[in-house]
């Protein structure tokens, strides 16, 4: 799905019936501050009007449909124009990133560096979400498996910090809301880039395999799954009496099935950039290793590119469902690497127009096994919501640090409509604004 990005913004067509107009203090224009975010990724800023979610519950039970929005069907008829309830949906999980940026300690000050602020218990109520009816039941941490030389031991310690708290894993408790949603849901929430290592794992953006008990999506035995360098070294390194993050996710992960098996359940993981790849590596790895799990959705809020065609095809093939919400003027969701559609050789091949046209498809040819030779031909995975900055009223111009935060990226959900009409009037105004 793609949006237009003109403006000014028009007059809806569809749904809704509503007329799109700018802020009516003509005035008050609203220019967005860009500072040092405590993150490195993104500079969190939460109304107080969203402290009670329970404006976002929707009107319309989920209960009969929730499958439905958790992608058994693609979410096919629900993104153009976008669902309500699938909206809310969005914007709940989106939430529990939030609590997750709130949690962790980004001063490098700190002695608690990159750790969690607060106990498990009190975890989403003192980052501001208070009435999930969720219980954090598990804290994540990601390792870097980068050996750094013997001279950066004389750098600052946060620099060299091999590990981080990187999110949590929550269990739907209550029963109301168990009720509502028509099973009981287990979140996992990653959070964005916060540590230098981090950092330097992203910049790792050759492909690797993942393993070869993987198996191959064709009879070519070049086509094994394989996924970003940095990604996985921190889904899979260990350091010290410290497990891989991914040794943690299972660990909880058969917990909740042993104790909730009998239940309808499903796991709903969701994270922001760097969270964003992590989450789908989780979910790829989840399925993988639980060949009974329940549904496997992941929500993911301005990611990169994670792995090869053959990833995406045995997330495709273990049934694992991944909503991709994505900022068109975010470049972070166009790195790493290059995306080589399988079909532009064949449209060469079937064309006919003598030796230019031959030229041109050998040339094609040449470049996509270029790249694939040096391990930079990625794939993007699941389905699109595309959204767009330019169509927002209440963000002036295109920034590169705002269009990939996490609050622009909520925003833009809330207000996106269709494709004919791509924000409405009655959108909150989520960004930390300033007025002149």
């Amino acid at each position: 799905m793609r949006l237009s990005t003109t403006k000014p913004v028009r007059t809806c067509t569809k749904p809704l019936g509503c007329t799109i107009t700018n802020p009516t203090n003509k005035n008050n224009k609203f220019n967005i501050k860009v500072e040092a975010p405590k993150t490195l990724e993104h500079d969190l800023f939460i109304d107080s009007n969203l402290n009670n979610s329970s404006w976002l519950l929707p009107q319309t039970t989920l209960k009969k449909k929730w499958m439905d929005y958790q992608g058994v069907k693609n979410w096919e008829g629900l993104l153009d124009p976008l669902d309500d309830n699938l909206r809310h949906e969005i914007i709940r999980y989106g939430h529990f990133v939030e609590a997750a940026y709130q949690s962790c300690d980004f001063d490098p000050s700190s002695s608690s560096y990159a750790t969690c602020r607060f106990p498990k218990r009190k975890l989403l109520s003192e980052s501001g979400f208070p009435d999930t009816g969720y219980r954090v039941t598990k804290n994540l941490i990601a390792t870097s498996g980068i050996e750094l030389p013997d001279w950066a031991e004389r750098a600052p310690a946060w620099m060299g910090m091999k590990s981080g708290w990187i999110g949590y894993v929550a269990v739907c408790q209550d029963a109301k809301e168990i009720s509502r949603l028509g099973r009981r849901d287990v979140v996992i929430a990653l959070r964005g880039t916060a540590t230098g290592l981090e950092w330097l794992e992203n910049l790792r953006a050759t492909l690797t395999p993942l393993g070869s008990d993987c198996g191959s999506c064709s009879d070519d035995p070049d086509s094994d799954p394989m996924v970003e360098s940095g990604f996985l070294s921190l889904y899979t390194s260990s350091f010290g009496n410290r497990p891989s993050l991914q040794k943690l996710v299972r660990d909880e992960i058969e917990r909740i099935l042993e104790k909730y098996g009998d239940e309808p359940l499903s796991f709903t993981i969701t994270g922001h950039s760097l969270g964003a790849a992590l989450a789908t590596l989780a979910a790829y790895d989840i399925k993988k290793t639980f060949k009974n799990s329940p549904l496997v959705t992941v929500i993911s809020f301005a990611g990169p590119r994670v792995g090869n065609w053959s990833f995406r095809c045995h997330l495709e093939k273990q049934g694992t469902k991944v909503l991709r919400i994505v900022n068109s003027d975010d470049v972070i969701t166009k790195v790493p690497g290059f995306v080589v559609d399988n079909n532009e050789n064949n449209l060469f091949a079937n064309h006919s127009g003598g030796n230019t046209v031959a030229a041109a498809a050998s040339v094609a040819g040449w470049v996509q096994k270029f790249m694939e030779d040096t391990q930079w031909v990625y794939a993007d995975v699941g389905c699109e919501l595309r959204l767009s900055s330019r169509d927002s009223p209440y963000l002036n111009g295109v920034n590169i640090a705002t269009c990939h935060e996490l609050k622009t990226y909520l925003h833009l959900v809330d207000g996106f409509v269709s494709s004919n009409c791509p924000f409405r009037a009655t959108a909150r105004k989520m960004m930390t604004t300033k007025l002149n």
